[in-house]
């Protein structure tokens, strides 16, 4: 069902204020501006018709920005179908590490060093308790996803990671994990290692780092949550879709908008996860939006161990080979339905042919320079 409200058509209403905010950078309003423009006329598009039974449709191209509400199906979808072919016949556990609320103000200032060192921090945890025999012996892997909001649009960085449970020794053995309970490793001590890396990454890249915060970090009781192991491949699937490509909020999401406020849906976790509402004035809802812009080109969703990009080639043939007979079976996984722009929306038949190209046009209000433009063009 479409839904009633757009994140596009708030920025529409106020995207002279939007402009000159001085809470929103250069690549934070390119990003905005493609956004607000989405399967709309600026973006030009196409005209099909149906030659059986003469049915008209237009459609507009999709700006293709990661932070789109509008253009993450057919990219979740995609990427959920590389997955399949790379999923073990293992339990696989979700672990969730949560940056403190100390490190906000760094985030705003060095998204990229912040995010990046969660990257690195989580991994080296998961590694040192892999690495000991006490609790694995062998080398693991982890798919990790970044997401930076809260329910209500505040800064609220965590990293999910799916990690299969076991991995491989020193002598190429496949060797399972021990925990058969909620976590793969114990939480408390993963989150006092947790601490302890990120604040050691975090110096190496920031050696100028306050003192001061450091100390606040260390004070801080680190949160590094385990969920129960997956039931199965297919319900490994069924999450990666729901996360991978998630965005700070979707249109559903939004229950009222006016010229002057937005009203959107929330869960309140502390609660019970009851769904309540929280009303914004426009401009503090783009801005709170907006915070959740990644850096250009940082990559959000990143394999790691034997699921890297160079590991898994060599790794889950071994793996596979190794495990019992009636492990190896193929899990059922949902069906991912392709759109084929050749059906016809009325008689379901491969009928459809283009009759008009429609133009793209120029760039939105303050967007006027040669040079803008080129760099507008690029942040699609």
């Amino acid at each position: 069902m479409r839904p009633r409200h757009e994140v596009a058509d708030i920025l529409g209403q106020h995207w002279p204020q939007v402009e000159k905010h001085v809470g929103i950078n250069s690549w934070q309003l390119r990003t905005l501006a493609a956004i607000m423009r989405c399967r709309t006329q600026a973006m030009g598009g196409h005209v099909d018709a149906c030659t059986d039974c003469g049915q008209v449709r237009v459609s507009y191209n999709s700006c293709r920005n990661r932070h789109c509400p509008k253009c993450q199906g057919k990219k979740r979808e995609e990427w959920i179908q590389a997955r399949e072919a790379e999923l073990l016949p293992v339990p696989y556990f979700h672990v969730v590490f949560t940056l403190p609320d100390t490190l906000n103000q760094l985030a705003l200032h060095s998204p990229r060093i912040v995010y990046d060192t969660l990257f690195e921090a989580a991994w080296q945890t998961l590694l040192t308790f892999a690495s000991d025999s006490k609790h694995l012996g062998a080398r693991l892997g982890m798919v990790a996803v970044l997401h930076t909001w809260g329910q209500t649009l505040s800064l609220h960085p965590h990293l999910h990671c799916v990690v299969p449970g076991g991995g491989l020794t020193e002598h190429g053995k496949w060797k399972g994990a021990r925990g058969k309970g909620r976590y793969l490793f114990p939480v408390k001590a993963m989150s006092r290692v947790f601490r302890a890396k990120y604040v050691q990454a975090l110096k190496q890249r920031l050696p100028e780092v306050d003192r001061e915060l450091v100390n606040a970090l260390f004070r801080k009781e680190w949160v590094v949550y385990a969920k129960r192991p997956f039931s199965g491949p297919g319900s490994v699937v069924e999450y990666l879709g729901r996360y991978t490509h998630k965005i700070a909020i979707s249109n559903h999401r939004l229950t009222a908008v006016d010229g002057q406020s937005v009203t959107f849906s929330y869960k309140d976790y502390r609660q019970g996860a009851r769904k309540l509402e929280m009303t914004l004035g426009g401009i503090e809802f783009i801005r709170r939006f907006a915070l959740h812009i990644l850096p250009r080109g940082f990559v959000r969703i990143r394999h790691y161990g034997i699921l890297s990009g160079t590991g898994k080639a060599a790794a889950i043939p071994v793996i596979r080979e190794q495990l019992p007979e009636e492990k190896k079976l193929k899990a059922k996984v949902r069906e991912l339905e392709e759109y084929n722009p050749l059906v016809c929306p009325c008689c379901r038949k491969e009928t459809m042919v283009t009759l008009q190209v429609l133009p793209k046009r120029g760039p939105p209000q303050g967007i006027r320079t040669g040079r803008q433009y080129t760099e507008y063009e690029k942040g699609l």
